[in-house]
């Protein structure tokens, strides 16, 4: 398992969801894949962390969501979400996700990146 920073969180696997993909060709901007990553993190995530582009995170020092890519690229989670997240700190639950639900995730977290 890939070790990675406490402030990350996944989402498990819900159903797997056709996708467009973005104009950039990364990850799908359709409304069913972003609605399925959204509701990927308010099940899995929101319990801590801020999960959309006003809310406030749950848990003290748990990052906001719409700035994850200022701290690094959003590309690097594909893999350690598709191996398994896994923190230094017992809160976090360790999750894999099946590609459609990365996909679907990193859309979501895309499209609510603050600029």
């Amino acid at each position: 398992m890939l070790r990675l920073k406490p402030h990350l969180c996944a989402a498990a696997v819900l159903f797997a969801a056709p996708a467009a993909l973005a104009s950039d060709g990364a990850y799908p901007d359709d409304p069913v894949s972003l609605a399925t990553g959204r509701e990927l993190a308010e099940i899995h995530c929101a319990a801590c962390h801020a999960v959309t582009a006003e809310d406030v995170s749950a848990q003290e020092g748990a990052p906001a969501f719409r700035d994850l890519s200022k701290r690094y690229p959003l590309e690097s989670l594909e893999e350690p979400l598709a191996e398994g997240i896994v923190t230094a700190h017992d809160n976090m639950p360790e999750f894999a996700f099946a590609p459609e639900d990365i996909d679907a995730f990193l859309g979501y977290l895309s499209s609510i990146q603050s600029r």
